[in-house]
Formats: structure tokens, C-alpha cells, sequence
């Protein structure tokens, strides 16, 4: 049984609310590469974009890297997750009315969003919008199955 979205269910499925999951490679061949939780927010025309501090191991990372992984996914029942690689297409300091605050927003509603920016929640160094275009997608949608007790299936996608 195929488990995998289409391209408008994954579309759908990444721009909706998820806490995503970032993958960076490390500058430091010694360390593994960088996971993190993160914020994120996605738009077939725009991207996938982020917003951190450009000197924090992400945005070290980030800038020597020039791409990252994200994967958004469904904890609970029926379990769905869509992963996404791609180069950084864009990369510049973060706007408060433009990128920071919407992103607040998204994640915390109007009024919990506006106190978090305007308590200084979003850090004191310099914030920057990295944005991806997504290349390789990987996705799962055991909502497929549908009671089938088959859970084979190929995930692999390519293309946007």
C-alpha cells in the first residue's frame, strides 16, 4: 500500500501548524549535525522559512551549510509526517512587523504572540529569515490504511 500524500496533501500538511524538527550539518565534521525544534512557516510560491539568531549554532550552521532539513508530523493518531531538504534560497535579517511577529502569531495567537515580541521572547541578538525551497520531500500518511494491516509502502518523493 502506497502511504505517501499527494502533492497538494503534503503542501497542505506542511503549511498547516507543526512545531518542525531542523536538521542542519555541522560546521565541526567532529559533531553531528544540528536537530532542533523550531518555528516555521510554508507557502508553495514562497518556501519554507525560518527565523533565528544569526550567531546561534543555527544560524552558524545555517550560513556554512547553504541548505537544512525540516520534517513537520501528526504525534498523534492517524501518524503523518512530511520531511523537506532544500537549499537556502534567501537569507536576511528578520523584520519585526514582517517576519518575527507574524511568526508569533502563527504559533501563539494575536495577543500571547504580540506579548511574547514585545517582551524581547524572540532574543537580543540579530534575528535572520532563512528561507528553503524544497527540493527532496518524504512523506507518510498512515490515514491510508484505512484499517489495512499493511504498513509497506515506499516513501520516497521527489521533486515539489
Amino acid at each position: 500500500m502506497d502511504l505517501r500524500m499527494s502533492k497538494d496533501q503534503r503542501q497542505a500538511f506542511l503549511a498547516d501548524l507543526h512545531v518542525g524538527v531542523i536538521s542542519i550539518a555541522d560546521p565541526d565534521p567532529a559533531r553531528a549535525p544540528l536537530a532542533a525544534p523550531i518555528w516555521y512557516d510554508y507557502s508553495p510560491e514562497a518556501g519554507l522559512w525560518i527565523v533565528t539568531g544569526r550567531q546561534s549554532r543555527k544560524g552558524r550552521a545555517l550560513e556554512k551549510a547553504g541548505r537544512f532539513s525540516l520534517v513537520a508530523q501528526n504525534e498523534g493518531m492517524p501518524y503523518q509526517y512530511v520531511s523537506v531538504e532544500g537549499p537556502i534560497v534567501e537569507a536576511r535579517p528578520a523584520d519585526v512587523e514582517q517576519d518575527t511577529r507574524p511568526m508569533a502569531h502563527r504559533y501563539f495567537g494575536a495577543e500571547m504572540g504580540d506579548a511574547y515580541i514585545d517582551s524581547g521572547g524572540s532574543g537580543e541578538e540579530e534575528s535572520f529569515l532563512y528561507v528553503m525551497r524544497p527540493e527532496r520531500w518524504l512523506t507518510v500518511d498512515y490515514a491510508r490504511l484505512a484499517g489495512s494491516t499493511d504498513l509497506t509502502g515506499s516513501t520516497e518523493q521527489g521533486g515539489s
